[in-house]
């Protein structure tokens, strides 16, 4: 399979978190992961919320993964990420010493959310992996099509 989407979790505070500070023309961010985790290499990133929906809102374009000393990550990187304060980001990743910052921009949320029901008529699954799943672009780009936006320019 051929990986050009990966499909992150997060739940409904951050997204909402993320979602304000995209308004708010903050152009880069990052979606942070305790330990070395997430995807390697993608075009792009789907948001599924886990909680309460369990649904997909939105997406983005990948830039790259940064895996590292999670205080060394802090200082370069946590200006882009979805948390507050450096006492947030210890408290998240509980005593971990690695971290992952996964980083994107051009984040676009969807007119029309993406229910659980749709996306294993698209991908094939009952219950989403809680490490995120890779797509194909073909899935990517149903998936961008069942919740209303655009695909042009991707």
């Amino acid at each position: 399979m051929k990986r050009y989407a990966f499909i992150v979790l997060n739940l409904e505070k951050f997204w909402k978190r993320l979602c304000s500070q995209n308004r708010a023309d903050k152009h880069a961010h990052a979606f942070i992961r305790r330990g070395v985790v997430g995807p390697k290499n993608a075009k792009l990133l789907f948001f599924y919320v886990t909680h309460p929906h369990k649904d997909i809102r939105g997406f983005a374009d990948f830039i790259e993964r940064v895996t590292g000393d999670a205080e060394d990550l802090w200082k370069s990187l946590g200006h882009e990420s979805l948390l507050n304060s450096y006492d947030e980001y210890k408290d998240f990743l509980q005593g971990r010493k690695k971290a992952t910052f996964i980083r994107f921009r051009n984040l676009r949320e969807l007119p029309i959310r993406i229910t659980t029901k749709v996306l294993s008529q698209v991908v094939g699954i009952e219950k989403m992996p809680q490490m995120g799943l890779y797509l194909t672009e073909k899935m990517a780009h149903q998936l961008i099509l069942e919740g209303g936006a655009e695909i042009g320019g991707i």
